[in-house]
């Protein structure tokens, strides 16, 4: 039996390793879900996949607490595939290498996946401890809510029946979230013409932007912390424009969601400007540690190596040129904080994804707002920016933030709950991540919400860790909250 297994719950933490030890990068969930399905069965409940691909399991009344109102357990069976540089992990094939560090749980280089596969083996251990008591319960396990909250969306009106929904997918106990900022995918395409490129009197390089921090694009947008896309721009925008390089391709970052924490690109340099553009490289690295260096606690590593072959292919110098003018004049990070709450981030971008290489150039940009017309407004910026660089740029997967509600019967009852349980109120606030309330509350118009969870750090990094302590304290309230739930009126 592996160490984690025998922490305390040992019911949540049995299956959140089960769950470890099935790959479930977003994309890639049919083997979670089967098991799920199992799972469900064998306990004596029952289950089914739903057209959109989501886990959906019902369990009866304990004895005695058939009057309460139905609740719905609510997580994510996907999971953000990182790892570090120097990592061989494949996240389609290996179970991950989770291990006890001091009073914290993490993986050996690779994200964690206890976002959120806390929540959901909370509602597992729900569904087979008979001695909980509890009204009737579902449990709704999303598929790909990390790569645009597909399941959320696929989820069909009347599927569900219960009036209450916990959100399994919160990132620090004892506080209790009641709103999240909506998103919107800014995707910028072009097709180029590449120049057949003479390689005579010229070498090729590799650079690379590689140990940034990176994180949730959400939850740590306010932190400061370097985008390794916009940190390329300004390498090769001051490449290109002083003649010293020759852009051939560009990739950074593979997450919507994450900010980008590596990038890599290859460009040509003649050779009596090899000296300069190395100075250039050294140059660009001192400056890039003088800003970043108090947040970038792990180091930037900045490397140009030279490569044994010269590509023959090259892009158009207009192309370029737009290209990187348009990323560096592109927004970013934080816009603007919430006017009633200054410490809420009400409106940011993540300039999370950059592929150019063969003809054919990508750039993928999350907006996120609490405020549909500011995220309208972001969006619309972006457009601009990008449109005027040539591409084509659409606007996908957008949803709207879920707005707090003050009067909730759901919140109020969790909140005396908590209370009574460890002495003190929790915190009641909105976040800004994207969870999947507010996209389930259009065709769940009537349903209560809230969100919690256990204490997580750095998720959707090789850093993402889960604090032991926490996960007993989140169990036990789940445990207490569904005694709790409003009776039938």
């Amino acid at each position: 039996m592996n160490p984690i297994e025998e922490l305390s719950p040992k019911s949540v933490w049995k299956n959140f390793y089960a769950l470890t030890q099935i790959p479930r990068p977003s994309g890639h969930t049919e083997k979670v879900a089967a098991f799920l399905v199992d799972f469900a069965k064998k306990n004596g409940a029952e289950a089914h996949i739903d057209e959109a691909g989501n886990v959906i399991m019902t369990k009866g009344a304990t004895p005695g607490y058939e009057d309460l109102e139905t609740a719905v357990l609510q997580a994510h069976m996907d999971m953000v595939p990182q790892k570090t540089k120097d990592s061989t992990h494949n996240f389609e094939t290996d179970p991950l290498d989770v291990y006890i560090d001091g009073e914290w749980v993490t993986a050996r280089n690779t994200t964690l996946g206890a976002d959120d596969g806390m929540g959901v083996a909370a509602a597992m251990a729900v569904i087979e401890d008979d001695s909980v008591a509890h009204g009737p319960i579902e449990v709704l396990i999303t598929k790909d809510e990390e790569t645009g909250m597909f399941g959320a969306f696929g989820l069909k009106a009347g599927e569900l029946k219960g009036k209450y929904l916990l959100n399994l997918d919160s990132e620090e106990e004892g506080e209790i979230t009641i709103g999240c900022a909506g998103g919107m995918d800014v995707v910028c395409n072009m097709e180029y013409q590449e120049l057949n490129v003479n390689a005579e009197n010229m070498v090729a390089y590799n650079i690379a932007i590689k140990g940034l921090l990176g994180g949730h694009s959400g939850l740590e947008i306010n932190k400061g912390r370097a985008n390794a896309n916009k940190l390329m721009a300004r390498i090769l925008f001051a490449a290109v424009n002083t003649n010293i390089a020759w852009l051939c391709s560009w990739h950074g970052g593979n997450m919507r969601n994450a900010i980008p924490r590596e990038c890599e690109a290859t460009v040509l340099v003649p050779q009596t400007s090899e000296s300069e553009f190395l100075n250039l490289i050294e140059k660009s690295k001192g400056i890039f540690t003088a800003e970043f260096g108090d947040i970038e606690t792990e180091g930037i590593n900045l490397t140009a190596t030279k490569l044994d072959e010269t590509p023959a292919k090259a892009m158009p110098q207009d192309i370029q040129e737009n290209i990187i003018n348009a990323v560096m004049a592109a927004h970013d990070g934080v816009l603007r904080y919430t006017p009633s709450m200054p410490d809420l981030v009400e409106t940011s971008s993540n300039l999370a994804i950059i592929n150019i290489a063969d003809g054919k150039a990508e750039i993928d940009i999350l907006a996120r707002s609490s405020q549909d017309s500011m995220k309208l407004f972001l969006c619309n910026g972006l457009l601009s920016c990008f449109s005027m660089a040539g591409m084509q740029v659409k606007f996908e997967g957008g949803y709207s933030g879920w707005q707090p509600n003050p009067k909730s019967a759901l919140v109020a009852s969790m909140s005396d709950t908590y209370e009574k349980m460890f002495g003190k109120r929790p915190v009641v606030s909105a976040c800004h991540a994207g969870l999947e309330c507010g996209i389930i509350g259009v065709n769940y118009p009537e349903m209560d919400m809230a969100s919690f969870g256990p204490t997580l750090v750095s998720p959707h990094t090789p850093s993402e860790a889960c604090f032991i302590p926490s996960v007993e304290k989140f169990y036990n309230f789940v445990i207490e909250i569904l005694k709790n739930i409003p009776k039938k009126k």
